[in-house]
């Protein structure tokens, strides 16, 4: 039998009308154009300052998949999900904007999500995505070698800065950081980055995190490449490993522009890939650690399957499980329950900023095949068990 089946662990915490508000939701995220033409109009209505809109979206889509506004707000579900053995990944997800003044402001919030984890170990990561700090047009150039004018050499140096700042604080207080990864022609200055950081903040452990995209091609060997650096220079690798998430939008600038699809032909290949990553993780746990992000419940369960082979406690410091807020129940809680070490990104933020978020998320759920109707399948699944409960009682 399937391990993550266990409805009654996944949905504990879960009223029967947040169910049935939940069934609704992924219902209607499950139809492609419905949720096409559906996101379009709210980004709309939200951008011109709908106020009955904004109201309608914080009950519904933002309450599925984000904590709060705030933090504040948000430790609410914090305190919930590690009741349960669960951590939270504060996601501050405001998208979409690049001015300096945007990037500074992104930059002083993550350091105080930061100052505001310390000591709690129910926050033990922090996260933040390259273009939160500059814009990728600038990650472009610079990952390609361009030559860069005087004033984007400022720039350049300004988003330098803004990484240095959030590692060297989250270094000085022991908190862990993954930086996320994005689409591939800025990705190359954000791994180059990100390598120095690690060189400069992982002497004694890992404290800066990559994330790798395995539904990329090539990314093997950089994780390789990585490897035989961080043993030359003496640091560790700390890597958030996921399938990813712009499959179609590389596909289209690939054909667009001329040149090789950079994504892997299927999710077969995608699928081996990212099973091939695992292994290369659990064949270097002296110099690698690893957080898989993932919704598979195959690849959560290969995971299980090769720490066990290696006689590694499920509460390893080196191998963290991780899904998306609102998502995916069935795995985290199973996880959580058994002693692995499994957190949630927990997006946050004012509704009308976090709606691109929110869209893209929906439009995601929709592309990913079964994930939907997996959801809606969990979702019908417990409500039925409830209901043959209630019944036998009364019986």
């Amino acid at each position: 039998m399937p391990i993550f089946n266990d409805t009654k662990i996944a949905f504990a915490d879960k009223s029967d009308a947040q169910l049935k508000k939940a069934y609704w939701m992924f219902k209607m995220i499950e139809q492609p154009a419905l949720t096409s033409l559906g996101t379009s109009v709210l980004n709309f209505t939200v951008h011109n300052n709908f106020p009955f809109v904004t109201g309608i979206v914080k009950n519904t889509l933002f309450e599925q998949f984000c904590g709060g506004e705030t933090r504040e707000e948000s430790m609410k579900v914090v305190k919930q999900l590690f009741k349960r053995g669960v951590g939270s990944i504060f996601d501050y997800s405001i998208e979409g904007k690049e001015d300096e003044e945007t990037f500074d402001a992104v930059c002083k919030e993550i350091k105080d999500i930061v100052r505001f984890s310390v000591g709690n170990p129910a926050i033990p990561f922090i996260v933040f995505k390259p273009t939160a700090f500059g814009r990728i047009d600038l990650y472009e150039a610079v990952g390609k070698g361009a030559e860069l004018t005087s004033s984007q050499k400022e720039e350049w140096e300004r988003v330098v800065r803004r990484f240095d700042e959030v590692c060297s604080l989250c270094h000085e207080n022991d908190k862990k950081v993954m930086v996320d990864a994005e689409e591939t022609w800025m990705q190359d200055a954000a791994d180059h980055l990100c390598e120095e950081m690690m060189e400069k903040y992982n002497q004694e452990k890992p404290i800066v995190w990559n994330t790798i995209q395995m539904y990329r091609t090539g990314r093997l060997e950089y994780m390789e490449a990585n490897l035989q650096r961080a043993r030359e220079k003496n640091y560790f690798i700390g890597y958030k490993i996921v399938r990813g998430a712009y499959m179609e939008k590389e596909r289209a600038r690939a054909a667009e522009k001329g040149y090789a699809d950079p994504i892997q032909p299927n999710k077969e290949a995608s699928d081996k890939n990212y099973n091939a990553g695992i292994d290369f993780v659990m064949n270097h746990l002296d110099k690698v650690s690893a957080f898989f992000g993932t919704h598979n419940e195959i690849s959560s369960e290969l995971i299980m399957d090769k720490m066990k082979t290696k006689s590694l406690e499920n509460g390893n410091p080196h191998v963290y499980f991780g899904q998306l807020y609102g998502m995916s129940d069935n795995i985290t809680f199973y996880l959580s329950d058994k002693g692995y070490n499994v957190a949630k990104y927990l997006p946050y933020g004012p509704v009308k900023d976090v709606v691109p978020y929110l869209t893209r998320r929906a439009r995601e759920n929709t592309s990913v095949a079964g994930q939907t109707g997996r959801e809606l399948g969990l979702i019908k699944k417990e409500l039925e068990r409830r209901k043959n409960k209630t019944y036998l009682i009364e019986v």
